[in-house]
């Protein structure tokens, strides 16, 4: 009975939790699956990072002024220091500016002190999306350049897409930080040195497509509007390779590039490893932009947060890619895992008939209720070291864990509304309300938290469940260690307890205030109870079988 009345306790405080209809914030926990670490977001429309614990609590903020946005990443680095972007809220006027766009690169200490500060946001560039911290403490960043309409038109370009007059296309920097505001850029890489094109035969870097995949299609993605053209989203660098890898949801495609370059050799298509330059040395996704395959040969959609999943040699998954597929359909998002076929003596990625392997994704994940996962922009994945998979579905403010069964073990909803912080229980947030970039957790024993305050500071949303994480902890746990021996549930009229000889069962069930509660029952073929519990009120009851404690039972 003590266990009985214990477990009455804690149903209590679940179905009050339950009554607030967590509708943001922590949705659900299971301790005993769920990865144990902390989550590093940056919600849009705010200026401040969040680390929070598994239960949702904030344990470390780092904070800024009020006009300051995200830029649009942040990572935590193993010293307990963060690199982040940002930009000004204020957008109005900018000579260059678009959807992901950023400006400033900061690094802060633990305590939000700040070390160094780049910035680059002129009539000419611009960082945007994503930056790479690297291994030798330098800062791998995006930038758009801008073309002038008569600089494009001398690469090529046809007239006809360039209704603004102007194109952004990519470059990638490599900026080594010095003092708190100084730097040096070591290495760069620029897209507009990389181009080919059909369109115009005068000009030198005329040619088809298909003949130089290490070469970007000038006139493919041709929306007239579009100035930010490739449109890179993210980078991530392979240390055992030197290779960096890009994403370009307007090509749906991604890009690896050879780092081993000089910045000179970069410029052209000779040197480095790979002897290509700052060609292309591989590409994959859609064999069309390279005039290769049909439609049918696409496997991505408007790809981001492209990363290999090992960075090193040894490490798991080494070479391996994630990837998270937006518009994979037309109202659902999947994330998927691939291999590219890499031969290191030849120091190049393998084709297939004119194609670069491998055909498709060695792992796919979607969600069984599709539009659960479905952001048409942003967006992040993690493989964790435990084999579960944590996922950001961006435009929902939605992430979530699953097991590598797929089992969904933890579920957390942005509380945010534009950046103002909203209530549990509210249930007005819409598309892109509380859209969040990404969202990375990070390990319990990972180096950056060592001898840190990792105390609770209270929660993002106003008025929270505080006790909806322990006790959800604490059931979880419970039915973790018991077999679960009734069915449906949760259940909203009949459930069924297995049996083996009816005249030998005693069935009792009890409200969360430990009254027994009246019930009608029947055998079912000698095999098992049926309970109707249509009368009962919403709520968890529990059930004993022949004076023992054998689950509980939510009625919906």
């Amino acid at each position: 009975m003590k266990k009985i009345l214990l477990l009455t306790i804690l149903f209590t405080i679940v179905s009050q939790g339950w009554a607030q209809k967590h509708s943001v914030g922590l949705i659900a926990s299971n301790n005993t699956k769920a990865f144990k670490g902390y989550n590093l977001l940056y919600p849009h429309e705010q200026p401040n990072v969040y680390l929070l614990d598994n239960c949702g609590r904030i344990v470390q903020t780092w904070t800024d002024t009020i006009d300051s946005r995200p830029g649009n990443t942040v990572y935590l680095l193993e010293d307990g220091s963060i690199i982040k972007t940002k930009r000004s809220a204020k957008v109005t006027g900018n000579p260059i500016w678009s959807g992901g766009g950023g400006g400033t690169v900061e690094k802060r200490d633990w305590n939000n002190t700040l070390l160094w500060t780049f910035t680059l946001n002129d009539s000419f560039n611009r960082l945007h999306h994503d930056v790479e911290p690297m291994p030798n403490g330098n800062i791998l960043m995006i930038s758009w350049e801008k073309k002038t309409k008569a600089q494009a038109i001398s690469k090529g370009r046809n007239p006809a897409y360039l209704g603004n007059n102007e194109i952004w296309p990519d470059k990638i920097i490599e900026v080594k930080p010095l003092g708190a505001d100084k730097f040096n850029i070591v290495w760069e890489w620029h897209l507009w040195d990389h181009v080919i094109q059909n369109f115009d035969s005068t000009k030198p870097n005329y040619g088809n497509p298909k003949d130089f995949p290490g070469k970007v299609d000038l006139n493919y993605a041709n929306l007239s509007s579009a100035k930010n053209w490739a449109f890179l989203n993210a980078i991530s660098y392979n240390y055992g390779y030197d290779q960096i890898v890009v994403s370009s949801p307007s090509f749906d495609e991604i890009w690896v590039i050879d780092h081993s370059t000089t910045s000179a050799e970069a410029a052209t298509s000779n040197g480095g490893f790979g002897k290509k330059g700052g060609d292309l040395l591989y590409r994959w996704g859609n064999p069309a932009a390279y005039g290769t395959g049909t439609i049918a040969d696409k496997k991505l959609f408007f790809p981001h947060d492209i990363h290999w999943m090992g960075k090193n040699w040894g490490e798991k998954d080494f070479g391996k890619l994630m990837v998270f597929n937006n518009r994979a359909g037309s109202n659902y998002s999947t994330v998927n895992i691939f291999q590219p076929t890499f031969d290191t003596y030849m120091w190049q990625y393998q084709k297939n008939n004119g194609k670069y392997l491998p055909n498709t994704y060695s792992w796919t994940y979607k969600r069984p209720d599709s539009t659960s996962m479905f952001s048409s922009g942003l967006s992040s994945v993690q493989r964790l070291a435990n084999g579960n998979t944590l996922i950001c579905s961006a435009q929902q403010g939605y992430t979530f864990e699953i097991t590598p069964t797929e089992e969904i073990v933890w579920e957390y909803i942005t509380p945010l509304k534009l950046g103002a912080r909203v209530s549990q229980g509210d249930t007005t947030l819409n598309v892109a309300d509380n859209n969040t970039f990404r969202v990375a957790r990070y390990a319990s024993d990972f180096s950056a938290f060592t001898g840190k305050d990792l105390s609770p500071k209270g929660f993002i949303e106003l008025n929270p469940d505080t006790f909806f994480c322990e006790i959800s902890a604490s059931i979880s746990s419970f039915r973790e260690t018991e077999s679960l021996k009734v069915f449906p549930n949760p259940t909203t009229k009949l459930f069924m307890i297995p049996i083996v000889a009816y005249s030998e069962q005693k069935v009792e069930i009890f409200n969360n205030i430990g009254q027994a509660m009246k019930f009608s029952f029947k055998t079912k073929s000698n095999n098992y109870l049926e309970i109707d519990i249509e009368n009962f009120s919403k709520g968890i009851y529990s059930i004993v079988l022949n004076g023992h404690f054998l689950q509980t039972i939510v009625k919906e």
